[in-house]
């Protein structure tokens, strides 16, 4: 199954159980409360962590997932009345109707096109005011993460709200060019053996930096980790992104 972790309901329990509230999480609520943000976005919100804890702290928040299943989870959690939850994609966001807008959880390597990549980058700077801010996380591509993900290496076992156990594990597929495909299996408890498969591309900072200057952005900070350190310098292998939309040209 494609991205059957925000998509088969059982897979969404495992997706819940073993992505809990961590540093990257309160790194995005750091950099929310930076600057006035009264309205927020969380595009490909999956089961809604992040977009609660920021409607519970005020703000406007409308969470945005194509996956109906992890909208449905999120719908059923404590505080989630206080969101808005759409079903759909950067096309489903209105029109300069947030101040902020986060896509977290390395959504963007699930965005493998350049042409994918730059039509979600459009929208997304449609849908911001004028200076609004861009924030959102993928790898680096210059720690090569994808050595990770061999079954030796991510072969666990995960524990259900229920006190059931899940064993895990990936295999990569296929490597191409920047492109990643592996595949997650998960075997249940109760006999269950369910799979999920995905593709990951991997941008360097040069290349996030063109296209989000084609899309009509301003790279105000890339990090290499949570604690806000250089990419590539002792970093958590990431690129974090806060990006502020630039003024629209006029025709």
């Amino acid at each position: 199954m494609w991205h059957g972790e925000y998509r088969h309901p059982r897979l969404v329990e495992v997706y819940d159980a073993e992505r809990l509230w961590g540093w990257e999480d309160d790194f995005f609520m750091r950099v929310l409360a930076e600057r006035t943000a009264p309205r927020v976005l969380d595009m490909g919100c999956g089961t809604g962590r992040l977009a609660i804890a920021m409607a519970g702290i005020g703000h406007e928040v409308t969470a945005v997932d194509p996956a109906r299943a992890s909208l449905e989870a999120a719908r059923r959690k404590f505080g989630a009345a206080r969101v808005r939850w759409l079903e759909g994609s950067f096309e489903t966001v209105p029109a300069e109707a947030f101040d902020a807008a986060f896509m977290t959880g390395h959504v963007a390597e699930h965005i493998v096109t350049d042409e994918e990549w730059s039509g979600a980058l459009h929208r997304l700077r449609g849908a911001l005011v004028t200076d609004g801010r861009l924030v959102f996380d993928s790898r680096d591509p210059a720690g090569r993460p994808w050595r990770e993900w061999a079954p030796d290496r991510t072969r666990r076992h995960i524990v259900l709200a229920d006190g059931s156990v899940v064993e895990a594990w990936s295999r990569i597929t296929s490597t191409e060019k920047d492109v990643v495909s592996v595949v997650h299996h998960y075997r249940f408890d109760d006999g269950l053996e369910l799979t999920s498969s995905a593709a990951h591309r991997f941008r360097d900072e040069t290349q996030l930096r063109d296209s989000l200057r084609a899309a009509g952005f301003r790279v105000n900070e890339i990090y290499g980790g949570w604690g806000r350190e250089p990419p590539g310098l002792g970093g958590d292998g990431e690129l974090i992104v806060i990006a502020i939309a630039e003024p629209r040209m006029l025709p």
